[in-house]
Formats: C-alpha cells, sequence, structure tokens
C-alpha cells in the first residue's frame, strides 16, 4: 500500500489570539494543506510559560467550521485528560462537523504541569501508557455504538517511539504513526514498528508513517528525501502564535505537489 506525500502544519495554540490562530488555519486550507494540527496542553511548551494558549478539541470544533479541504486532529490529544467514552462521542461530532476530515491523534501524555493544575493523576510513564492500551479499544467501540456514527472510519493517529509499549499500540491500532528524531532514529523505530506489525498480524505498509519537521527552511527539504525514502509520508512543520504566517511552508507545498 502506497501513501501520497503529504504536507501538515501543526498550529501551535499559544501565544496569539484566537482570531489569529483561525486566520492560519484558513489560509493553510487555502493553499492546499493536507493536515492542520494543534495540541492538547492548557499551558505554553516554549516561551512564556504563562502565555496565552487555548484548549485543543473547542478548537477542532471551530476549525471544522471554517475550513472545507484540509483535515485536521490534535498532534496529539492525553489520553489522561478525558473520560475515553466522552472522547470518542467529542471526535464522533467534530468527524461530522467537518464532513470527515478528523484525525484523531492521541498519546499518553507527558506535561506535568498540565496535570498539576488541572488537577489530573500525573502518576508515571507506564501508568499512563496502560491507560492508553486500556482506552483505546473502549473509544473504538463507542464509536460502533453511536446514533448516527461517524462519517468514515476515522484515522487514529499515535505520536511516540516507545519501542516496548508505544510501538505495539501503534501496530494494534494506528492508521498514523507519528515520530520525533533524525533519520536514523526514524529509521530504526520503523523497523522495530514492522517487527511488532508481524507479532501482532498487521501488515505495516496499511500504516502511514509521519515525523514532525520543525525546521522549514527550504534547504531541507533535501533531507526530507531521504526521510522518504525510509518510509516517511508525511512531514508535519510546526508554528506557534509568533510564526502563524508560516515561513517556508510554500517551497514544501512545492516539494510535495513535485514528488506527487
Amino acid at each position: 500500500m502506497s501513501h501520497p506525500i503529504r504536507i501538515a502544519v501543526q498550529l501551535q495554540p499559544q501565544h496569539a489570539e484566537y482570531a489569529t490562530l483561525r486566520d492560519a488555519v484558513i489560509m493553510a486550507d487555502e493553499m492546499g494543506v493536507d493536515v492542520a494540527y494543534n495540541w492538547d496542553h492548557f499551558y505554553p511548551l516554549f516561551g512564556e510559560p504563562d502565555g496565552m494558549h487555548f484548549e485543543c478539541w473547542t478548537m477542532l470544533g471551530s476549525w471544522a467550521e471554517v475550513t472545507t479541504k484540509i483535515e485536521i486532529g490534535a498532534l496529539v490529544t492525553c489520553n489522561s485528560y478525558r473520560n475515553p467514552n466522552l472522547l470518542a462521542d467529542m471526535a464522533r461530532t467534530v468527524d461530522h462537523a467537518s464532513n470527515g476530515r478528523l484525525i484523531f491523534g492521541i498519546g499518553s501524555g507527558w506535561f506535568e504541569r498540565d496535570y498539576d493544575e488541572f488537577g489530573y493523576e500525573f502518576g508515571t510513564a507506564p501508568e499512563r501508557l496502560r491507560n492508553l492500551d486500556r482506552d483505546l479499544p473502549i473509544i473504538r467501540e463507542r464509536w460502533t455504538k453511536l446514533n448516527p456514527p461517524p462519517t468514515r472510519h476515522i484515522p487514529i493517529l499515535i505520536g511516540g517511539g516507545g519501542e516496548k509499549v508505544t510501538l505495539r499500540i501503534v501496530a494494534e491500532h494506528a492508521d498514523v504513526w507519528h515520530g520525533f528524531g533524525d533519520l536514523e532514529t526514524i529509521t530504526h523505530k520503523i523497523s522495530v514498528l514492522e517487527d511488532w506489525c508481524k507479532k501482532v498480524g498487521r501488515n505495516p505498509d496499511e500504516i502511514r508513517k509521519s515525523t514532525g519537521w520543525g525546521m522549514v527552511k527550504p534547504e531541507n527539504i533535501e533531507q526530507a528525501d531521504a526521510l522518504v525514502e525510509a518510509g516517511v509520508t508525511e512531514f508535519t512543520l510546526g508554528f506557534d502564535g509568533t510564526r502563524l504566517d508560516m515561513p517556508g511552508l510554500a517551497e514544501w507545498l512545492a516539494w510535495r505537489d513535485s514528488k506527487r
């Protein structure tokens, strides 16, 4: 199974007024970007720690209404913050509001300040992974019970590179794997993921491989070619509230178009 090369943007919901973020996702839609992601945190991850910040899923509901073509999702939802049945219903609703353009990105969570400030139990990384492992089947089952059901098979994106647990969960549940690191790291993680797919009886080619690409200088496009050779077909460019004019994006879209 071959996947087309896709360019995504992560419009990080920090350090900007909401109107600016809304204008940015509309611009990405008009430019032909394939996916717009936000993230699921309650405070900025860098810059002024108490700077402006907005909530993930409320924003996705808005994006569903102000865009027409671009797929939307969280990179990624924190599994700890919402009951899995509720989260499934939220996702189904955004799926309908967007006419079937939602990508359901999820991970086990890691940003301790979010947990402490909003009253969630932080626990340990293994506990959070066990909870994700427990909750994904609940989410998928709830989608089969909702009326109306989702408009399509909602693609599940799982972020993370843990080789003992996370990549096994990816092999069992994900349509998209999002990983981080240089070419050597990504290549190795894809190999581990393929091993897990064999163990769980999954065709690894069914899973689209995605990576973050925060450096958006045009010259980095040459490095992207090697990642494509390794199996990556989705590249996410990150922009926070200080860069929502998305510098370098047009060059990446032109590179994508040249590969199609």
